[in-house]
């Protein structure tokens, strides 16, 4: 096995678009004289994915994820760069290569609508060339985990969505592949799948060792299964790291807030807190808000305030979630956020060379 489950290195892919011209002329002359230009929809992207690890991969719409999974399952040709996928070259080691892989496109079934679920996954396990007492042994499996048990016998087009992607789920499954592409898989469920999908999905990358890469809309999938996530905007990584790090570096702070058993003033609250750094709101006489930059210690500030004579009735603390600070990454249109965001991302990568550089 290699050490790195995905390897990424500059890899660019630019598709050709025709120029349409205008009116009924224009429509005439391109009949006979088409013009093209080049639109790159992925731009000298590089990363590394070692085994064993759940990464997000985020961005707007056209920002060019479903493209990136395309090139690392093999679907479509880089234009340039290398590209690399357990060893596997994907678009040149395609027999071999898709008997690593595993993948689920939210919008797209690779399940035969017409027959019954377990005749797809018969015919993909010939597809796969999986023995039938590792074909069994592993459906067993599966079908116990998520509880498809009564859906065997049922045609596809009778499913619910939640049914149909727990099956799309098993079908990529079948074959024991050590990297599972998903794309969109939790689009249109509600919760209660989602979560069933999540911890699946989170106990077969702890007891298989699977590694993941998810490309989602819903953030929340991103928090529950993913320790890094990579931003792509563009066609470009704008930012790749940890989660925590990015709510760290971006996210507004902490807010903390109190209610009093009778009125107090913002002068008292602040004297509490001086020299602390942190700001308050009143949302009345009796209800305040403190917002903690996340240099200064939640608990330094709450023993100044519980701390004090002040008649305190209830604290509630709130952190900046992860749709807020993606979203107004992306929203804001700020060259200066995304250059900083890039920037950051340059810093890291520079440290990491030079750790590398200094190994024996």
């Amino acid at each position: 096995m290699t050490q790195l489950a995905i390897d990424v290195r500059d890899l660019r892919k630019q598709f050709k678009v025709q120029n349409n011209r205008t009116g009924l002329g224009g429509a005439i002359r391109d009949l006979f004289n088409r013009e093209y230009r080049e639109v790159a929809a992925v731009k000298d992207i590089s990363f590394q994915i070692p085994h064993g690890e759940i990464c997000g991969y985020i961005g707007e719409n056209g920002a060019g994820k479903s493209t990136t999974i395309k090139m690392l399952t093999g679907i479509l040709v880089p234009t340039s760069g290398m590209l690399r996928v357990n060893g596997y070259v994907p678009h040149k080691d395609r027999e071999k290569f898709v008997k690593e892989i595993g993948v689920v496109f939210g919008q797209r079934s690779q399940l035969w609508w017409d027959i019954g679920v377990i005749e797809s996954f018969q015919l993909l396990r010939k597809v796969y060339r999986v023995p039938e007492a590792d074909f069994r042994k592993r459906l067993d499996e599966l079908v116990e985990r998520l509880q498809l048990g009564e859906l065997l016998n049922r045609p596809v087009r009778k499913l619910s969505l939640g049914q149909r992607m727990r099956c799309e789920l098993v079908a990529s499954l079948l074959h024991n592949p050590s990297i599972l592409f998903l794309d969109e898989p939790t689009i249109g469920l509600d919760i209660i799948v989602k979560t069933e999908i999540r911890e699946f999905l989170k106990q077969m990358n702890r007891e298989h060792g699977t590694t993941i890469l998810l490309t989602t809309h819903d953030l929340q999938d991103i928090e529950a299964l993913c320790s890094r996530v990579i931003m792509l905007d563009d066609g470009r990584i704008i930012y790749d790291g940890g989660l925590e790090e990015l709510k760290t570096r971006w996210s507004k702070g902490r807010e903390i807030k109190f209610q009093f058993g009778s009125a107090i003033s913002i002068e008292r609250l602040r004297d509490l807190t001086d020299g602390l750094g942190v700001t308050w709101t009143m949302d009345s006489n009796v209800e305040a808000g403190m917002w903690l930059p996340h240099a200064v210690n939640v608990s330094d500030a709450l023993a100044r305030v519980v701390g004090s004579s002040a008649d305190i009735r209830d604290i509630k603390i709130n952190e900046t979630n992860t749709d807020e600070i993606v979203r107004e990454i992306y929203q804001s249109g700020s060259a200066e956020t995304k250059a900083a965001t890039a920037a950051a991302l340059e810093a890291s990568a520079g440290d990491t060379e030079e750790k590398e550089s200094t190994r024996p």
